[in-house]
């Protein structure tokens, strides 16, 4: 599936969260592309289509979720390695150096990804999604570390006003076995 625009809610609330990916795809013609829970108690629902079926299916679940909704984003043009590093399906090339970004919610370490992926020339390996990170999320990349470092700092600045980012680093040449358990 090639995807163009994703849009994507996350909040704080399994039955609720529920509710609103099924009012979702209701909404607009849009296609699920990923509805589940993640810690601490949240439920992430992202949805692809044209960018106004998007635009449209992410208000209605805004509406629906209320205040429970933690974070919210549509990304016209997403970035061709955004999906595989959600899935976990990247195809790991030679680590030369290791760029990370943490953030809050994972929602914004997706624009994180989305933005540092566009920035430079790196392969996205992994974005982590909250499963055991307390609702944190995290994106590793790599390439070689000037281009690593531009995408860090592009991905930090692409967050913008979502959850904040709280930490990020770039590891010139990280070790073997620090890849091996990692990737």
């Amino acid at each position: 599936m090639r995807l163009s625009t994703i849009g994507c809610i996350e909040l704080n609330s399994i039955a609720v969260g529920i509710h609103a990916a099924d009012e979702m795809i209701k909404a607009a013609e849009v296609q699920l592309v990923m509805a589940r829970p993640t810690c601490p108690g949240r439920y992430i629902a992202i949805v692809t289509g044209d960018t106004s079926a998007v635009t449209s299916s992410v208000e209605v679940g805004r509406a629906i979720g209320g205040d429970m909704v933690v974070d919210w984003f549509t990304i016209p043009s997403v970035h061709y390695q955004v999906i595989p590093a959600l899935s976990g399906t990247s195809i790991v090339t030679p680590v030369d150096s290791l760029g990370v970004i943490e953030t809050c919610t994972t929602a914004s370490c997706i624009l994180a990804a989305d933005a540092a992926a566009k920035a430079g020339l790196v392969d996205l390996l992994e974005i982590r999604m909250a499963a055991g990170l307390g609702g944190k999320a995290f994106v590793l990349m790599t390439g070689d570390v000037s281009s690593v470092q531009a995408s860090v700092d592009a991905g930090v600045a692409g967050v913008g006003d979502g959850g904040p980012v709280l930490s990020h680093v770039v590891i010139p040449s990280p070790s073997k076995g620090l890849i091996e358990q990692i990737v």
